[in-house]
């Protein structure tokens, strides 16, 4: 079984930073693209950021020069530093990370999410 492990989230005033981690334990060969998403109510699950196995990364046009996403490829993490925190990124917050398992098939997986509420 795979799966992926969140951590971090919480509460923060605003402008302030928190850092969520992420890691994907299980029997599998390869972890590929791992990134962060979004969601509040209502509202459609939005890409944070993303970054493939060889380190391209995407941001989220809302987020751009405020997060920061990184991977380590020998530990399967993908953590995700979040400064200058604006009320609006309150949502929670969802790992992904797609995933070549033992039995040569593909798995899209997801965190359990993690709540990050920004306010004074």
């Amino acid at each position: 079984q795979v799966q992926l492990m969140e951590s971090g989230g919480g509460l923060v005033q605003p402008g302030g930073s928190l850092r969520l981690s992420c890691e994907a334990s299980g029997s599998f060969d390869r972890v590929n693209g791992m990134g962060w998403y979004r969601q509040t109510p209502g509202k459609q699950r939005e890409l944070v950021a993303h970054v493939t196995r060889g380190g391209t990364i995407t941001y989220g046009d809302s987020v751009k020069g405020r997060f920061t996403i990184s991977r380590d490829n020998a530990k399967n993490t993908v953590d995700l530093q979040m400064n200058s925190l604006k009320p609006e990124d309150t949502a929670v917050y969802y790992c992904n990370a797609g995933v070549d398992t033992t039995a040569r098939t593909y798995l899209v997986l997801w965190g359990q999410g993690t709540l990050v509420s920004v306010s004074s």
